[in-house]
Formats: C-alpha cells, sequence, structure tokens
C-alpha cells in the first residue's frame, strides 16, 4: 500500500500504542493463560511483528493480522481515515482504547488459529470471549467500552 507522507507519523504513532499495549505484563500473562488454557505450544510461536502499514488480503479486505505456517504472526494497524470516522463519534481516549482492544483482539484471534487453523467462526468466537473476559477484568464495563467491543467484533452479542 503506498502511504501518503503526512501519513508516516500517524502509522508510527499506530505503531508505537500496538507495540506497547502488546507488551504490558497484564496482557502478557493473559496471552500466557490464553495458550495455557487452549494447550497451545508457545513454541509455535516464532515471531509476532507490529507492522507499520495496513494491508489488504487477497480478496482487498484489510487485515488485522496473519499468521504463517511457520508462526509468525503479523499484525496490521488500522487506516487512518477509519480512525478519523471514530473519533468524530467518540473521545479521543476512547479511540485510543479501541485501537489497544483491537490490537490485543488481533493477537488473540491469530494465536487461536494455531488451534482452529480451519474454524473461522471456533477463533472469532474465542477471540471474542477472551478479549471481552480481559476487558471486563481490568478496565471495568461501562456503556462507552462495550459500545467500542460491539464496534470491534460488529457483534450484538456483548452484553452491557
Amino acid at each position: 500500500m503506498q502511504v501518503p507522507e503526512k501519513h508516516i507519523g500517524y502509522y508510527q504513532k499506530y505503531a508505537a500504542v500496538t507495540h506497547k499495549t502488546l507488551n504490558k505484563p497484564t496482557f502478557q500473562s493473559f496471552v500466557k493463560w490464553v495458550l495455557t488454557r487452549e494447550n497451545i505450544q508457545r513454541q509455535k510461536i516464532t515471531r509476532v511483528e507490529v507492522m507499520m502499514f495496513p494491508t489488504r488480503n487477497e480478496r482487498g479486505n484489510w487485515l488485522a493480522g496473519t499468521i504463517s505456517r511457520k508462526g509468525e504472526i503479523h499484525l496490521y494497524p488500522k487506516r487512518k481515515e477509519s480512525c478519523l470516522r471514530l473519533m468524530r463519534e467518540f473521545e479521543r481516549d476512547k479511540v485510543f482504547f479501541y485501537i489497544k482492544a483491537r490490537a490485543m483482539a488481533a493477537l488473540i484471534h491469530e494465536l487461536l488459529h494455531l488451534k482452529y487453523a480451519g474454524d473461522e467462526n471456533t477463533v472469532r468466537q474465542k477471540t471474542e470471549k477472551y478479549l471481552h473476559t480481559f476487558i471486563r477484568n481490568k478496565y471495568g464495563q461501562d456503556t462507552e467500552t462495550c459500545c467500542i467491543l460491539k464496534i470491534l467484533f460488529n457483534a450484538e452479542s456483548i452484553a452491557c
């Protein structure tokens, strides 16, 4: 994807927020718990990379993450235009919460693909369940948090 030079600062900041979020000890502990609970061997994960720019899959859809057969996970940012739309609807801190939640969800999602490779529905359901558990325990469950999670998962199933 060709990124205008004026957007590079946005993508650098997005990558920094993503990296910082995924490396927080509380989230790292949670990921270890998920791996143990799902009986996913850590050695199947060879690398996790936060990519700087968004990308599309072969069908043209924007990706949040990918995992290779070698166990390499790549996480991609949301396009700047999408975040600007969110900023028109929500306060800045809620948009940052969305970015953080999206990063956590993408990592959990790709990790679950190690066990449920061919079952996208199970991966999506478990991703939503696990992230909701983490968010509820760490941040509580206010109405705006629930709204952000619904946007993230396009879900009606998240109870507020």
